[in-house]
């Protein structure tokens, strides 16, 4: 059995698990209220596999160990990488509800959304670079954080393009056949009356 510091981090690893999984599970009923669904909240949570595998896979190739500044850098790549998630499925709800097939809608959304997307991440990924190959005094920690964070994200950023949309037509699909896709956005305060009136809203948030 382990004993002293293996035994501490044996028990740390355990608690951040369970903490990691009940903040998936917060993360979930947020999105379900927002959304008020229980489908999509699972599209725009299709981020965090591919950020989790991407970074554990990127500590294991830098020869990285999982530590708990690794975990710590897990959490906050959690955090980040269902925004790109969040961005494509609301534009793509507003579309929907505007009269687009699901299809189109995602597609569009993926479009207009591409570059924002490609921009903020590319930004954050930079930022952390140097995380990853700093040297010196208490860079281990650093490039624990850095390595991990710096893989998820660059994995999640060029994956969720096509999980969100895959993920959003095949939940679309499954849908009761007795909802109507034009009242999956009962959060608006008004439904557009055109899908060129959807566009409009989504342009007019863009300049905000």
């Amino acid at each position: 059995s382990l004993q002293g510091e293996a035994l501490t981090f044996q028990n740390t690893v355990r608690d951040l698990t369970i903490l990691m999984a009940l903040a998936v599970f917060v993360m979930y009923v947020i999105l379900a209220i927002l959304y008020e669904s229980y489908l999509h909240p699972l599209t725009v949570l299709s981020t965090l596999p591919t950020a989790l595998v991407g970074g554990l896979l990127t500590l294991f190739l830098f020869g990285e160990q999982a530590s708990l500044y690794a975990f710590v850098g897990m959490f906050m790549l959690m955090g980040i990488v269902k925004k790109n998630g969040i961005m494509i499925v609301d534009f793509a709800r507003h579309r929907v509800a505007a009269g687009e097939s699901a299809e189109k809608a995602i597609h569009d959304a993926s479009m207009d959304r591409f570059r924002p997307i490609i921009m903020t991440s590319m930004a954050f990924i930079l930022g952390v670079l140097p995380l990853v190959i700093a040297t010196g005094a208490g860079a281990a920690s650093r490039n624990s954080i850095g390595t991990g964070v710096f893989g998820g994200m660059l994995a999640a950023t060029f994956l969720a393009i096509f999980f969100v949309p895959l993920f959003f037509v095949i939940i679309g699909k499954i849908k009761p056949k007795h909802s109507n896709a034009n009242n999956t956005d009962k959060h608006l305060s008004h439904k557009p009356e055109s899908i060129e009136e959807a566009h409009k809203t989504t342009s007019e948030k863009d300049q905000a």
